[in-house]
């Protein structure tokens, strides 16, 4: 039997003076999807998270999580949201464990699993540590934590990979698909990379509507793939296009390479084996989400 929605919005609209920044807006969102949410700036993604995690009330339409309306029911429905905004507010000068307490408090939170959460959020080691000590990685790590005290349905994240290195980066996606086994997530994110990483579907907002709304598993059957990979040594193309399922390659900078596959055959893997025979290293190996890039160019063109 197929789950209803955890969210379900409908002819939502928002006007700032003679200016309509979101126009009837429809989504639905259900019980562990992680959503990617993509749009150029401007687009109305910012005012949409604003009004999901109820803090701009002066909207028209309908809003419902868990079957309870955000216009009626507004704090019942912000007990059950995490939010992680794109400027993580940290007191640098608290202790971790003395900020998520302090978010427990501010939320009346009489019995928070705090130990649980820094364990989850992989913050067990820093749990006495100052947070101006902490990384840029862990800080995220934090901006999470504080957004799970609750233990929310519902999590919003704004942007919550934006200059993180790549070990960092790695950390953080591991973490996001673990909350997304057993919570629904939106991920705002300009980083396309992260959508085609992490989200099961996507949704494209421009000039305040939704322009796309689809699951990665169609997009990706409708794309040519492209495997974006690094060696620690040169490699020459013509090796790498003698690979099974290999259709082209393209020595795009120093050691790096891209490399069109000619059938839906994942190559990673395949890749993966001829680094190893041949003594290699690969340093980078991802898939390019090259359609969603095109897509995202030409529904975001005015």
């Amino acid at each position: 039997m197929e789950q209803p929605p955890l969210l379900r919005i409908s002819n939502l609209s928002r006007s700032y003076s003679d200016k309509q920044v979101l126009k009837n807006i429809h989504l639905e969102l259900s019980p562990g999807e992680i959503v990617g949410f993509l749009g150029p700036n401007g687009a109305g993604k910012t005012t949409l998270m604003k009004i999901l995690s109820g803090y701009d009330s002066q909207w028209k339409g309908d809003v419902f999580l868990n079957g309870l309306d955000l216009e009626t029911h507004r704090k019942a429905i912000q007990a059950q949201i995490g939010y992680l905004p794109e400027h993580n507010p940290l007191y640098l000068d608290w202790y971790v464990m003395e900020y998520l307490r302090f978010i427990a408090d501010l939320n009346s939170i009489k019995h928070p699993s705090l130990d649980a959460i820094i364990h989850q959020t992989g913050l067990q080691d820093y749990s006495g540590s100052k947070i101006r000590t902490l990384s840029k990685g862990y800080r995220q790590r934090l901006g999470i934590a504080a957004a799970l005290v609750n233990d929310p349905s519902f999590l919003i994240l704004d942007e919550p990979t934006t200059g993180l290195d790549p070990n960092q980066l790695v950390e953080i996606r591991k973490l996001i698909r673990e909350l997304g086994s057993s919570k629904t997530i939106l991920l705002s994110t300009h980083i396309l990379q992260e959508v085609d990483a992490l989200c099961d579907r996507v949704v494209v907002l421009h000039q305040g509507e939704i322009v796309m709304d689809d699951s990665m598993e169609n997009l990706r059957k409708q794309e040519t793939q492209i495997i974006e990979v690094a060696f620690d040594y040169r490699v020459e193309t013509v090796a790498l296009s003698q690979i099974q399922g290999v259709k082209s390659v393209k020595n795009t900078f120093d050691f790096e390479y891209e490399i069109e596959a000619d059938s839906p055959l994942d190559l990673r893997p395949i890749l993966f084996d001829f680094s190893h025979d041949n003594g290699l290293k690969i340093l980078k190996l991802q898939r390019k989400s090259q359609r969603l890039e095109q897509l995202f160019e030409r529904l975001t063109q005015d």
